[in-house]
């Protein structure tokens, strides 16, 4: 068994160039075909070829219908995306700076509005709660894309 091996996706078939989720499906292939994996990832990496390349097949078939070609394409290129973070610890570019931005909002930015609604006594102000998690979500995630990067696991 070699040592490292490197993936083999298939290539789009669409003739919709312009979709968003299909040029950024296009720039995955691209960064995963040249992607060396590691000789103890070798067989998770080539289950999650077989996924990818179905989810491909799939959009290739779809011929024409543009509308079904993007509602496909977004939800492939996000069911990918998962999976090669769940699977093989691989990231897109600023994966985890957008999810903590949503984080950021959800677990400092709601809790911190309320803390300074209440103490101020004007519940009006639970908004500025919300740009400093976002502030605090951005840094952390930035931070953990920074640290992919430099464990090269950022496509």
């Amino acid at each position: 068994m070699p040592s490292t091996y490197t993936m083999n996706i298939c290539e789009l078939k669409s003739n919709f160039s312009d979709i968003q989720y299909l040029q950024k499906l296009s720039e995955l292939i691209n960064s995963l075909n040249k992607k060396v994996i590691p000789s103890e990832k070798i067989l998770v990496a080539q289950a999650v070829e077989v996924n990818i390349n179905s989810a491909i097949e799939v959009i290739n078939s779809i011929g024409d219908d543009e509308k079904r070609i993007k509602r496909i394409a977004q939800e492939s290129y996000s069911s990918i995306t998962a999976i090669l973070e769940k699977e093989l610890g691989l990231v897109v570019k600023d994966y985890y700076r957008n999810l903590w931005m949503s984080l950021g909002i959800a677990t400092f930015g709601m809790p911190l509005g309320v803390i300074f609604g209440l103490s101020m006594g004007n519940m009006g102000l639970i908004g500025i709660g919300l740009p400093l998690g976002i502030a605090i979500g951005v840094a952390v995630g930035s931070g953990l894309d920074k640290k992919a990067l430099e464990e090269g696991r950022q496509l």
